[in-house]
């Protein structure tokens, strides 16, 4: 790649591409939360008609089916998969795919703090899926949808049989609201308001097939259940939680602005306009890699390349050639080039992923700022190339 001093002219609007918390909707500004229902109980009926409305809304833009149930818990998304797997595993064996760092987490949950004998861990190194055939529906099975921090996803839910005995446990949370969800395959489904719709934190997203509302009712847990896991009171599940009835204090001005992401996406034409917003987002990249022989997609196969948590390595012969701690150094620099440059914020690889870039690419990111950011790469990796690479390499 040839050096190059010159900065682009053009610098995209919106500089965050962060994969959580995630950029606003397009035009959003303080006054959408002007509504909010501040300095009032949740437990009343005005704020608690708020939070109804986020599950219904959030129900229609997803298309969820009308029997599954719907709920805001703590937490954020973690809290809604940690809810799910300590309430309702247990009654039969595991498996649990890992293939990225959150997947990773759910499978130390599995293993060191529930402590189930009957479990296995299929797992794959970053950029690649676990082998999916290996699956044993016996099982429940607890996995991601798309691998936040390594950019692979899966590419369809053929591997999933319609009369699996366990129950399908999916985390989505950089899935919902840009990916479809075949929700005939799953049983539970996990996000949070701060990925593809742009929320704030702490609240999660749990959505219960009628299988896992079954599970709820007929199995008791070994262990015990802290308060806010807690979904069913006297072996039946407690309905409350699913029409806005939360375990513990959400925040309403969080409400307000989970709303207006969702009143957005009603704008943009729902999900389908969400799916599109992301997947061209995906394409700009990706015909930008194409002709850039510096990086390629930290997912090996094009199948899985995630159009949200789009993950980058570097491949160039003066990064490869640096050792493990030359290449974290570089990759870093990279990362604050551009956000010294302000033209790219918290786009750096996760911190247990290979080196590289990991840029958001969800419904709220315009196109144009992807656009407007992709001669900044080049710019940034001619950069560090100047400031790494040996003189050896440079040869």
């Amino acid at each position: 790649m040839a050096i190059s001093a010159t900065k682009p002219g053009l610098r995209p609007a919106n500089p965050r591409f962060s994969s959580g918390p995630c950029a606003k909707r397009p035009g959003w500004a303080l006054s959408a939360l002007e509504g909010a229902m501040l300095g009032r109980s949740h437990r009343a009926g005005g704020p608690k008609a708020r939070l109804k409305e986020v599950i219904d809304r959030s129900r229609a833009v997803l298309g969820l089916p009308d029997n599954w149930r719907l709920g805001i818990v703590p937490a954020s998304d973690t809290g809604a998969v940690e809810m799910a797997l300590w309430s309702l595993l247990g009654a039969r064996g595991v498996d649990v795919l890992a293939w990225e760092s959150f997947s990773k987490d759910w499978a130390t949950d599995v293993l060191k703090q529930l402590k189930l004998k009957d479990a296995r861990v299929l797992e794959a190194p970053y950029g690649r899926l676990p082998d999916l055939k290996a699956v044993d529906w016996s099982h429940d099975v607890v996995f991601v949808w798309n691998g936040t921090t390594s950019g692979v996803r899966l590419p369809g839910a053929d591997w999933i049989p319609a009369g699996r005995e366990g129950l399908a446990i999916c985390d989505a949370t950089s899935a919902a609201f840009a990916m479809d969800l075949p929700y005939d395959k799953l049983d539970v489904v996990t996000w949070s308001w701060q990925k593809v719709l742009g929320g704030e934190a702490a609240h999660g997203m749990l959505a219960l097939s009628p299988r896992a509302v079954a599970r709820l009712e007929s199995h008791t847990p070994a262990w015990p259940l802290p308060k806010i896991f807690r979904m069913t009171k006297g072996g039946k599940l407690n309905e409350g939680i699913f029409k806005g009835e939360t375990i513990n204090t959400p925040s309403m001005l969080c409400v307000e602005d989970a709303l207006d992401g969702l009143r957005w996406a009603e704008g943009v034409g729902g999900l389908p306009g969400l799916v599109r917003r992301s997947e061209a987002n995906l394409a700009a990249v990706a015909a930008w890699v194409e002709r850039t022989p510096a990086v390629a997609f930290l997912a090996e196969d094009a199948r899985t390349r995630s159009c949200t948590s789009i993950c980058l390595k570097l491949v160039a012969p003066w990064f490869t050639a640096l050792d493990a701690e030359g290449q974290a150094a570089a990759a870093k620099s990279l990362a604050g080039l551009l956000e010294k440059e302000g033209v790219a914020l918290d786009i750096g690889a996760y911190r247990d992923a290979p080196p590289g870039l990991r840029i958001w690419g969800g419904a709220t990111v315009e196109t144009s700022d992807i656009e407007a950011l992709l001669p900044w790469l080049h710019w940034a990796l001619a950069q560090a190339e100047a400031q790494h690479a040996s003189p050896k390499a440079a040869e």
